[in-house]
């Protein structure tokens, strides 16, 4: 996957962990970007532990894994902030 499709799939799923956890209002673009790119390495790690693939390419397996792995890193965010 090339840098242009992380920084696409890491905007969308960004942006939707963000409505996820309420923090659509107190973020960004950028901060969308970096939370779904985080997000996609934290999901596809966790994938990868539970025995599947994780992110593949440019395809909606790899956006539900980078959103599962978006709200997991703003829930933890957000429980360290204090913020529900």
């Amino acid at each position: 996957m090339g840098l242009i499709s992380w920084i696409i799939i890491g905007a969308v799923a960004g942006w939707i962990a963000s409505m996820f956890t309420g923090n659509n209002k107190r973020m960004g673009a950028f901060a969308n970007i970096a939370t779904g790119i985080a997000g996609g390495l934290i999901g596809g790690f966790l994938v990868s532990i539970l025995g599947g693939t994780g992110i593949t390419g440019f395809n909606l397996w790899s956006l539900v894994v980078s959103i599962i792995g978006a709200v997991i890193l703003l829930s933890i965010i957000n429980a360290f902030s204090g913020r529900k």
